[in-house]
């Protein structure tokens, strides 16, 4: 199996950098090729350009040589992984920016169908997201609703056709003991494993 794993955290030793980490080590240990992108690191240029909102079945090609990367990465994976803390209900700029950059129409989905539901492009069906936060359950549920549950599994990766989404939230990070954190990293071993079963 070929599985991208997508890290988006602007700081070089965080939890998230811990389990970006932990999932490519683990998929690499049971022999998948991983495709890995630490996105601040790499400076992903997140800024949607004009020219590139192109029409509803194509965006012209892709000028920006990153961008280009990660668009013919995207067709030989058979699934992702999307690390990032959650920032008032959104994934962090870097992030949004590869969505709207990459998972471009033409590349991830096609418009103009009959029924005028998007066509899937991608080989991938399968993702998972491991998110980090500070808000205790009770209180994301009862006041925001998670929002990043509807963002990746109602709003993004099926559009792309991905329809099996699993996500994590590893919560509350700040106050987290070393013996959660090592045990949280093994849990996101073992999630990310589950992809290639």
């Amino acid at each position: 199996m070929q599985i991208g794993v997508y890290l988006a955290h602007p700081r070089p030793g965080s939890f998230n950098h811990a389990v970006f980490d932990a999932v490519v080590d683990g998929l690499r240990g049971r022999g998948c090729r991983v495709i890995a992108h630490d996105l601040c690191a790499e400076q992903f240029p997140a800024l949607l350009s004009a020219e590139e909102t192109g029409t509803v079945d194509s965006a012209p090609p892709a000028h920006d040589a990153q961008v280009a990367l990660h668009q013919r990465e995207l067709a030989t994976l058979d699934a992702m992984v999307f690390v990032h803390p959650n920032w008032w209900g959104m994934p962090p700029a870097v992030l949004a920016g590869w969505v709207q950059r990459v998972l471009a129409p033409g590349v991830a989905y096609k418009l103009g169908t009959a029924d005028g539901e998007p066509a899937p492009l991608l080989k991938a069906t399968r993702a998972l997201v491991l998110n980090t936060s500070d808000t205790p359950l009770d209180r994301e549920e009862a006041e925001f609703g998670d929002p990043l549950q509807r963002i990746w599994a109602a709003c993004v990766l099926p559009y792309a056709g991905i329809t099996d989404v699993r996500r994590t939230v590893f919560r509350t990070v700040t106050d987290s003991s070393d013996e959660e954190r090592a045990a949280w990293l093994d849990q996101a071993r073992r999630q990310a494993a589950a992809l290639s079963a």
